[in-house]
């Protein structure tokens, strides 16, 4: 598996000769898809160990950080003073660099309780920085954070901003799928440009370049950029169903429909096929060849899978093998050619944040700040189960040798400091926590009513 992957990286990350080893350019890294360079990665540590440092962050975001010339860049958002940040920290030392107000209104929206007015992770590529956050506003950012350009694309992004940008070229990709009226608040929005679209805009001035407007239910999705028969497109889950577009032009080249809508995991790509999951209330994982034009529902789906199908966390796909990881805490294994079943464990807890691989080994970061590290080089092997305090929603990062882990106060470093060799001592006994609690069912908007962040109301019946 480690040549394999090695291989297989080689080939993903060939697109992009001038991504550093240390860089982490995007969500999900630089192949968009979870896929990390070193096989070296810290693979034991706690609060007190293997912790190179620790930097607070003010507000509340969820955003993963991305790396690149040594700067960690991420976003946040202040809800009692209505900003927006972006945040810069020094790699080596964590050392706030840079803390830029990119947006101020007047008032944040109310959104979903698990979610933050700083989810979409920021993009950086010669220089700059684009940060996304939903309706509230796009913007790009020099290396020494100095605002080039902001754009407002108006839409009711409903649970909030989820879907983070994607650069193609000159053509800054975003993803707005929202619904037509308020639904945690009472707020109007004048003129919105539509209740779902896709928009391009251009990296150099923020102008529209393109927009393409669709019908459906709300997603969160995060795009991915491939090339198919040596044509780009930009793949976008959406609700009830995934298209994908000409990042030129915004033209629609194929789509494939589904039951599903509240869509959060990115897709992967690889052994010719695209693989999305459809998100709620019936999430099913679809493998797609994106060779088709117009609708190729009954066509282009190669094979689909309906168990333990994630929700929020994204899938990983190295050469053959498809690993996806449930909300709940159920890993799969799937031949990812032909969609058998390689094996299933339940290695417990919640799960929203992606998973990452370096080399044979799967990193699994739950809801509560634990993460699993696990040998895939054959059946699951559980290796460590690392515990440190704070609420976990952002995606685990990748600098070189080094993690990056995103609290909800603070962002962590994490090294092997210490002379650790996992492989020697694996975990023994039940895998699975005793307090980890299952998932309560497949609907977004969650049986017990939903908890709103920006009011004082509990919940609230959809």
């Amino acid at each position: 598996m480690n040549l394999l992957l090695s291989i297989i990286g080689a080939f993903i990350f060939s697109d992009d000769a001038k991504v550093d080893a240390a860089d982490w350019p995007q969500f999900r890294g630089p192949s968009g898809q979870g896929l990390v360079q070193s096989d070296a990665l810290p693979v034991r540590w706690s609060d007190r160990r293997n912790i190179s440092w620790k930097a607070p962050i003010r507000g509340v975001g969820y955003s993963s950080p991305v790396v690149s010339n040594g700067q960690i860049w991420l976003t946040s958002a202040v809800q009692e003073e209505g900003r927006l940040l972006v945040v810069v920290l020094d790699l080596q030392t964590g050392r706030q660099l840079h803390e830029i107000p990119v947006f101020q209104h007047d008032k944040l929206w109310a959104i979903h309780w698990k979610n933050s007015h700083a989810s979409p992770t920021p993009v950086l590529a010669d220089g700059r920085c684009y940060v996304h956050f939903g309706s509230h506003g796009t913007a790009a950012l020099d290396q020494n954070g100095q605002i080039l350009w902001k754009q407002r694309l108006l839409y009711y992004h409903h649970h909030g901003p989820g879907s983070s940008p994607v650069l193609v070229g000159k053509t800054l990709v975003v993803t707005c799928d929202g619904l037509d009226h308020a639904f945690y608040d009472d707020r109007v929005i004048a003129e919105p440009i539509a209740p779902q679209f896709v928009a391009g805009l251009d990296a150099d001035t923020g102008d529209i370049r393109w927009i393409t407007r669709r019908e459906g239910r709300h997603s969160y999705a995060t795009p991915l950029a491939i090339t198919v028969d040596g044509q780009s497109q930009v793949v976008c889950p959406g609700g009830s169903f995934v298209a994908a577009y000409d990042p030129e032009t915004g033209t629609e080249l194929w789509r494939v429909r589904h039951n599903g809508y509240s869509l959060v995991p990115r897709p992967v790509f690889g052994n010719g096929l695209v693989y999305v999951c459809t998100g709620y209330d019936e999430p099913t994982l679809l493998a797609i060849r994106p060779n088709g034009q117009g609708d190729v529902t009954d066509s282009h789906v190669v094979w689909k899978s309906t168990e333990a199908v994630p929700l929020n966390p994204s899938p990983i796909l190295a050469g053959d093998a498809l690993y996806t990881l449930s909300d709940n805490g159920v890993a799969t294994c799937y031949d990812a050619v032909t969609g058998k079943t390689r094996w299933k464990k339940r290695v417990g807890g919640n799960y929203s944040a992606s998973p990452l691989m370096s080399g044979n080994r799967l990193y699994l970061l739950n809801e509560s700040g634990t993460t699993l590290v696990a040998d895939v080089s054959g059946n699951y092997k559980l290796l460590t189960r690392n515990l440190l305090d704070g609420r976990t929603l952002a995606s685990l990062s990748a600098a070189g040798d080094s993690l990056l882990l995103r609290t909800d106060t603070q962002l962590l470093r994490i090294d092997q400091l210490a002379s650790d060799d996992a492989s020697e001592s694996p975990v023994t006994g039940d895998e699975e926590s005793q307090n980890d609690k299952s998932q309560k069912g497949n609907s977004a908007e969650d049986s017990d009513g939903i908890r709103i962040r920006g009011r004082s109301r509990e919940s609230i019946q959809p």
